[in-house]
Order: C-alpha cells, then structure tokens, then sequence
C-alpha cells in the first residue's frame, strides 16, 4: 500500500450490487508513467461522452510529492490512458484523494485532501486540509489556486492519528507528533438543495467519516461540521452511489487495516442537510 512498484487500478462490474464479475485491468500504468507507487483513491465519471478517473499517484523515490492526475477511457471499465500531464494539485505540496464536483455554473473542481506529511528536511503539517481548485473544462489542469475549505480541526470529533500497536508509518512521511488529517472527500447535493461532503479523518473509535456542510450552497462555503460522524468506527473514504433504480448507497472501505480491506455497500437516506445510513 506505501511502496512501490503498483501495479495499477482493477475493478469489478454488477447488476445487483451482490454478484460481482472481475477483477478486470482498468488502468496499467505506460513504461514512461511519472508515478509508481501509492496509487490509491480511484473515482470514475462519466463526461464529455468518455470516462475520466481521478486517482492518487505517487514516486518510490520522492523525487515528487504525491498527487492526483487524471486519466481516461472510452469505456467504464477502461482500459484508462494518462490524460492529465502529470498531477493537477499543486507541484511542491503532498495532495490525496481528488473527487470532481461540477457546479451550476459548469465549472469542474477538484476538492482533495492536503497530506499532513512532510519532507527529509522538515516535518509535516499538525492540521490537515481539505481544498479545491478549479479544473480546465478539459481537466488536463487546473486553472487557479487552491481555495482552503477547512481544517481537520474545525469538526469536534477528529482526533490525532495513533497507529495500531506494532504498525510504524514509513520514515520518509517525516509526520508530525499526533497530527489530525483530512481524507476522501465527496461532494453531494440532497434533494432540498444542500451541498454536503462526505470526508474522512481519526475518530475516537479509529478511522471514521464526517460531514460538512456548506452554508452558501457553493464549493467554497463556509463549511459547518456536522457534531457527529455518521460512520464512527473503523472505516471510511464514502462515496454516494445514486442508482439508476433511485436508491442511494454509501460505498467506503473496512475495516481500516491491510491486508483486510475490504468495499462496503449500505444503503443511505440524504434528507435535508443529513445522510442517515440505513441499518
């Protein structure tokens, strides 16, 4: 999961969410790719006629801070093609976990997560960050500066970041003692008009996702905290599956230790600025 070589993103396709097919190669990085290592965080839209992936890439070498380029396809399940040169975050900062919100005027953002790690010569930051930055219509780049939405810190139930007993973070990380993250961001309207984002950090029971909500109804807020994680323990990185039945589903990760990770699909009710999971 931290070190190189990757091999690349699979998926798998359904018809029912419970009999699956695959896994199949999506995406198998050229000879010439920049990145090769930590590729984590796929997220597959449908644009312009094609599919683009946003993923998260990084270098074995740490010759470049990792980042989130995109990639294409004339189909769903690829094969994907590097489309953007290179990561479209910012070139001297570690950035994760890009998902593609488009608003009502058609402009296309990239929200993701600013790394609190650091580098050889100075440690990472204490309070993780959750940005946007605006994308080309043709999301080969982006085009201006990142906006900060919000601080790790600014919801009551994040807490520092402890590893299990026995897990040590890679020494290149270089982190800072404790810090507080930010993780998988996702963006959703509900159907009484509020935008909401979905996003990870450490809870009081481990890994855990959160809500935001943005009192303008834009991307750049403000963004209130909702009190209460709405997943608490021991998974995290959701997004909203809206089905072409009408049903929505939270998919994320669990639990949060490798190798078992594993995709969970549950069902979620979105009503006013609330994401209720269905048990």
């Amino acid at each position: 999961m931290w070190s190189g070589p990757a091999t690349g993103f699979d998926c798998y396709t359904s018809n029912d969410l419970e009999h699956w097919e695959g896994p199949f190669a999506a995406f198998r990085p050229p000879a010439d790719f920049w990145a090769d290592a930590q590729f984590w965080a796929p997220e597959v839209y449908a644009l312009d006629g094609r599919f683009f992936m946003f993923g998260t890439f990084a270098t074995s070498t740490g010759n470049r801070p990792r980042g989130v380029a995109v990639l294409a396809s004339d189909l769903a399940t690829g094969p994907y093609q590097p489309w953007s040169d290179g990561a479209v975050t910012p070139a001297a900062e570690p950035c994760l976990d890009g998902t593609l919100y488009i608003d009502e005027d058609s402009t296309r953002w990239l929200v993701y997560s600013r790394g609190t790690e650091g580098t050889a010569d100075a440690p990472g930051i204490t309070d993780g960050e959750m940005r946007a930055v605006r994308l080309a219509p043709d999301l080969r780049t982006a085009a201006g500066e990142p906006a900060l939405l919000f601080k790790a810190s600014a919801a009551a139930w994040t807490r520092p970041l402890r590893f299990p007993e026995g897990v040590e973070p890679p020494k290149d990380l270089n982190l800072a003692a404790d810090p507080l993250f930010t993780d998988g961001p996702f963006v959703v309207r509900s159907p009484e008009g509020s935008l909401l984002m979905l996003w990870s950090s450490h809870g009081e029971a481990g890994y855990a996702m959160g809500i935001a909500e943005s009192k303008s109804g834009t991307i750049k807020g403000p963004w209130i905290q909702q009190a209460d994680p709405v997943w608490s323990s021991n998974g995290g990185h959701g997004m909203v599956l809206r089905t072409s039945g009408g049903r929505d589903y939270l998919v994320f990760h669990g639990p949060n230790d490798t190798p078992n990770e594993r995709v969970r699909i549950t069902g979620v009710e979105i009503d006013g600025n609330s994401i209720r999971v269905l048990r």
